[in-house]
């Protein structure tokens, strides 16, 4: 194919590998429509950079890949250390890091070209996300080709490209269809009108190139027609060789065509003089996968599968490992022996590299085909495949699979495993919010005869959890301490931080210490490479911070604990750490961030109705703090699956979120209701979500009077100090709370502070309660509304937060920000931390630089001006009692 209008894309591409060579190593992301020239630019970029070391590797579209294949192609062209550890069946960390040490080398420029990357496996794209955070200081440049058409929303590509696009060392190169002028031009003798071929080809090269190479008198509907017209005019022997070809992927070995076809040199190169295929060395590659597709589409099914049968014959007796090449013709060819023998053990490998997808999928293709296996064979590729799916966050899909697994082993009469389904079943259950522990129960009832073993310390610790969820916790603790001897006794790292986690949080319900011991659950499952045993550590963590209010401490378990399982592929937990990161900005008045995590935490399939329900409370708490539509729907979700749980830590938050909304609309009746729903289940809860349904019984008059110790910011409110709570609250960083304490205030002062931090952080319905009850007081000098400054900062930042960014620009430590701002260093270090999450900086230094290069801030002694403003106004302070 000739190169037109290329040339802006290759001289982006020539200076990438020009910096890449200075040791500042490029990820270079090339998307286009399919048959718009992506391979055929990198290749074109190869001859104009003959002097450094090319590799490629490719992802395939036919079968349900091999994880990783472009780095075994890649390992395969390099040799040495990296190919050991392929062969050695190596674990993907230490695959990721050997192909880094192989093509990092800064004193020499190595090209590593992925094609075809919406065909990707999970580790594939794991293995871009890697390489792409660790090419500073290399000499590297990664080029990676993809279709960017047809790509959906929920597409883990585009979640993919989100996250490297946040890379310092990450490039884009876009190609555009051709115009009419190089339509023209590549037809070049072609009797074809290039405007009407411009039109019904959009511009297309490859369809262009089709058309005018079929040799066709007119344009046809379709490249398909092209193709299929110059694939007619083959021998018969060439088109058998092109035929077995397009069964078999786009890239084919010549010694495994050898062996289905006859394959006679004349026709050989008779079919590569046809332009449909191109030899390259050993293997015969069509040009185009749409090429492929319209040859295969156009084989006879029978002869197709018998075709698929040679194909998995001759690869058997070629001694191919790719148990996931061989599962794919093994189903095409309709063998079920072969389907029962190869994707089972693709899906292993698949899982064992957390390409999670991919096992699925061949756990389901073995399925299909085991009609005829017997009961525990079909028992366990159920299991299999409900835990990945469970890791997919697929619960619905977990379950069906277990109930069915459970089925078999009861048909087969094995109680030890119908033991450990029941116990699987029921943390399934939990995720799709089916509260009862009556699974977890009889999986303990069937294990315990069966006397002590792994399976029993299992049980033990899922009832143990089960209690826990309910705060139920004078039942969990000893079930979990059962759970941890045992495991300590036999080995059993994964149960003996499963175990550990729960008396932690246990602990926490009872308002002991618990951090140590959460901290050795993670460290347990961390040594023994236990990794939704370090989700599940990590998600805690962040949750028992934020529940403490220590979101300073919440905000680091979240960045390590996301960081580590989109590391290792763990969707479920990753959602879960982001849900409860979202719900620490929501409390520390992060609204608008909190809504982006939260809608995108929505906008993925498959999540979990457990992680839905949290999302939908935490995106109506915002909604109706703001004021906006659409919040009931969010919240009617969040109660029908809250009350669903039956667990008192779904119900509280949810029931008490409801109150506020109707508070905040003034239906005053409906708010006491929601707010006694709350209290009738909140008794067995910890101090602050207890605190927490006090309140809301005291603010819309509710005659309850829930008695026991509250943390220090409830305990003020209820003895009537709102000024003092509302101190307590913004020294954990708090603004809303803080005015909503205020808010109950009988004085001008504090209810003018409640309206100015209310009025700043955009919430309009609580603003216009205590709009009216300044009026009430006679106060007729109010602002009407949010002020403009705040509603359309560039970065949202409040007033507040914009006082201290000046101050922060001037390099004032928290220490002084606090002083000349009238509040807590804590506080100060809360309203810094949400300014560098609004600017997206890394650090303090770099918020000030930017914030002064886009002119955010006020610098040097206008900074001071300002904070010289707030001590003349009196500052918070002035609400004291």
């Amino acid at each position: 194919m000739r190169l037109l209008e290329r040339e802006t894309s290759l001289a982006s591409l020539a200076e990438y590998a020009a910096e890449a060579r200075r040791g500042e190593g490029r990820l270079v992301l090339v998307a286009g429509e399919a048959g718009v020239g992506k391979s055929a630019l990198v290749e074109r970029f190869q001859q104009d950079l003959p002097a450094a070391r090319w590799s490629w590797g490719a992802c395939d579209g036919l079968f349900t890949p091999r994880p990783l294949g472009p780095l075994f192609d890649v390992a395969e062209q390099l040799g040495g250390p990296l190919l050991e550890l392929c062969r050695a069946g190596a674990g993907r960390e230490e695959l990721f890091r050997g192909l880094l040490r192989e093509v990092a080398d800064p004193a020499s420029l190595d090209v590593v070209v992925v094609e075809d990357v919406h065909w990707a496996d999970e580790a594939t794209l794991d293995l871009l996300r890697f390489l792409g955070r660790r090419l500073r200081g290399s000499a590297l440049l990664l080029l990676a080709t993809y279709r960017d058409d047809g790509l959906s929303a929920a597409d883990p590509l585009r979640v993919t490209l989100g996250d490297l696009a946040s890379q310092r060392t990450t490039r884009r190169i876009g190609l555009a269809p051709l115009s009419t002028r190089a339509v023209r031009e590549l037809a070049g003798g072609s009797d074809a009108d290039a405007g009407a071929l411009h039109r019904l080809t959009g511009g297309n090269p490859f369809y262009v190139t089709e058309v005018v190479q079929a040799g066709l008198h007119g344009v046809p509907g379709s490249a398909r027609d092209a193709v299929l017209a110059r694939a007619a005019r083959l021998s018969g022997a060439a088109r058998q060789v092109l035929d077995v070809a397009a069964l078999t992927g786009t890239r084919v070995e010549w010694r495994l065509l050898e062996a289905v076809t006859p394959c006679p040199v004349p026709a050989v190169d008779e079919l590569l003089a046809c332009g449909l295929v191109t030899g390259d060395g050993e293997w015969l590659r069509f040009r185009h996968e749409i090429a492929r597709l319209a040859v295969e589409g156009a084989l006879p099914a029978r002869r197709g599968r018998v075709t698929h049968g040679l194909l998995l014959a001759a690869l058997a007796a070629l001694g191919c490992d790719d148990d996931a090449r061989m599962a794919f013709h093994a189903e095409a060819a309709g063998d079920a022996a072969a389907v029962l023998r190869h994707a089972p053990a693709a899906a292993r490998r698949a899982a064992w590299l957390a390409s999670h997808r991919e096992a699925a999928a061949q756990y389901r293709r073995a399925l299909r085909f085991a009609d005829e296996a017997d009961a525990a064979t079909v028992a366990e590729l159920c299991e299999e495949l409900a835990d990945e799916a469970a890791l997919l966050d697929q619960w619905q899909d977990a379950a069906e699979a277990c109930e069915r697994a459970l089925a078999q082993w009861r048909r087969a009469g094995e109680r030890l495993r119908e033991g450990t389904a029941l116990r699987r079943l029921s943390r399934i259950k939990w995720n799709l919010c089916h509260g009862e522990v009556g699974a977890a129960e009889a999986a303990v009832a069937v294990l315990e005869p069966l006397g002590d073993g792994i399976e029993l310390a299992w049980a033990y610790a899922t009832l143990a959890n089960h209690r826990m969820l309910r705060y139920e916790h004078h039942l969990a603790e000893p079930l979990a301490l059962r759970a941890q001897e045992l495991a300590e006794r036999l080995g059993a790292t994964d149960v003996l931080s499963d175990a550990l986690n729960t008396r932690a949080a246990c602990a926490w319900l009872r308002g002991g210490a618990w951090e140590e011991q959460m901290r050795r659950a993670l460290e347990v499952a961390l040594a023994g490479r236990h990794q939704d045993q370090a989700g599940r550590a990590y998600a805690n963590l962040v949750a028992l911070h934020s529940g403490r209010r220590r979101f300073a401490e919440a905000e680091r378990c979240a960045a390590e604990g996301i960081a580590y399982c989109d590391e290792h592929d763990l969707p479920t937990y990753g959602t879960c750490l982001r849900g409860e990161h979202a719900t620490v900005m929501e409390r520390t008045g992060r609204w608008k961030e909190s809504l982006a995590v939260s809608a995108a935490i929505l906008a993925t399939v498959g999540r979990s109705p457990s992680n839905r329900m949290c999302t939908m409370r935490r995106i109506g708490s915002v909604l109706a703090r703001r004021g906006e539509a659409g919040l009931w729907r969010h919240l009617d979700e969040a109660a029908e699956l809250a009350d669903r749980t039956g667990e008192p830590q779904q119900i509280v938050p949810v029931r008490l979120t409801r109150a506020e909304a109707y508070w905040l609309e003034g239906r005053t009746g409906q708010a006491r209701r929601e707010a006694e729903l709350a209290h009738d289940v909140a008794a067995s809860c910890d101090a602050w979500d207890r605190g927490a349904v006090a309140v809301w019984l005291l603010r819309t008059g509710s005659p309850r009077t829930p008695r026991g110790a509250f943390p220090r910011p409830y305990r003020l409110e209820l003895d009537g100090d709102p000024a003092g709570a509302a101190r307590a609250w913004n020294e954990l960083g708090c603004g809303y709370d803080a005015a909503l304490a205020l808010s109950g205030a009988s004085g001008e002062p504090e209810l003018r502070e409640a309206l100015r931090v209310l009025t700043d952080l955009g919430a309009l319905p609580a603003a216009r309660i205590v709009r009216r009850r300044l009026r009430g007081l006679g106060v007729r000098s109010l602002p009407a509304g949010p002020r403009a400054a705040t509603r359309e900062h560039p970065c949202g930042l409040t007033r507040r937060e914009r006082e201290v960014l000046a101050l922060l620009c001037a390099r004032h430590t928290n220490a002084e920000i606090a002083a000349r701002l009238f509040i807590s260093v804590k506080t100060a270090g809360h309203h810094v931390s949400a300014i560098l999450a609004k600017l997206g900086a890394p650090s303090r230094a770099a918020a000030a630089d930017q914030a002064v290069r886009l002119g955010l801030a006020e610098t040097g002694t206008t900074a001071d001006a300002v904070a010289d403003a707030v001590t003349d106004r009196g500052g918070p302070g002035r609400s004291r009692p």
